[in-house]
Order: C-alpha cells, then structure tokens, then sequence
C-alpha cells in the first residue's frame, strides 16, 4: 500500500488557501485536521497571510476554529499590523472582533494606525493603555 500522505504539499496547499483567501477549502482541511496555527519558514501563520491579503472571510473561518490572532511572526509583526498597514477594514474588524491585541508586536497595530493616519482603527482599538495614569 502507497503513503500518499505528503505534509508538505498540504502545508503548501493551506498556505495557498489562506493567501488566495479560499476560505471553504480551507475550512475543509482545517476540519480534517490541520493545525489552525500551522506556521511557514517565517512564522507567519494562516490568520497573518489571510489577515495581510485582505481575507476577512478567511480569517473568520480560522478565528472560529481557535486560531490565535496574536501569535507573531519571526519578525515581531502582528495578524492586526499587517491588516492596519494595508487598510483591510474587515479584516482588521474582524481580528478585534475575536480579541486581537492592538499594542502587540513590533510595530504594534496601534503604531501603525498613527503612522499612517489610520485613525478610525485606533477608535476600534479602544483606549491607549499607556495613556492611562500609573
């Protein structure tokens, strides 16, 4: 009997899935039992490659599934950054919705909204917290 089991073509497929924002066939093999935090040779994890191409739909099927919206890549870098700094309004309402944090990672969410002038993020993150009186 043939193995035709190769976790590196799957990795590769989901990978592809999330990017192109496939979320049904994504789902599919998430619900087969691929690991909804499955990272690359970055540390970019489904949610960030979903999150940064703009897949609001995507990231939805992931956040359902317990993926964590707050897990960084090897660069320091945020799902939430990422949706920021491309302006992907579902998406980054989407990553807030399901407990994103705003001041995580190197630039944070936070700083990338003011950096770029993205107020209307910075209203969804709620308060600053290093506003707040010590």
């Amino acid at each position: 009997m043939t193995d035709d089991f190769d976790p590196i073509d799957i990795a590769t497929t989901v990978f592809g899935f999330a990017r192109s924002g496939d979320a049904a066939r994504l789902a599919a093999y998430l619900d087969a039992g691929v690991p909804t935090d499955l990272t690359n040779e970055s540390g970019d994890t489904l949610v960030m490659l979903a999150a940064y191409h703009g897949h609001a739909d995507t990231v939805a099927v992931l956040t359902e599934r317990g993926a964590d919206v707050n897990r960084l890549n090897d660069r320091g870098q945020s799902p939430l950054a990422g949706a920021v700094f491309k302006g992907h309004d579902a998406v980054v309402r989407s990553l807030v919705d399901a407990g994103a944090d705003a001041d995580l990672g190197t630039p944070s969410a936070r700083a990338t909204a003011r950096m770029f002038g993205q107020n209307r993020y910075l209203e969804w993150f709620g308060p600053d917290p290093s506003d707040s009186p010590s």
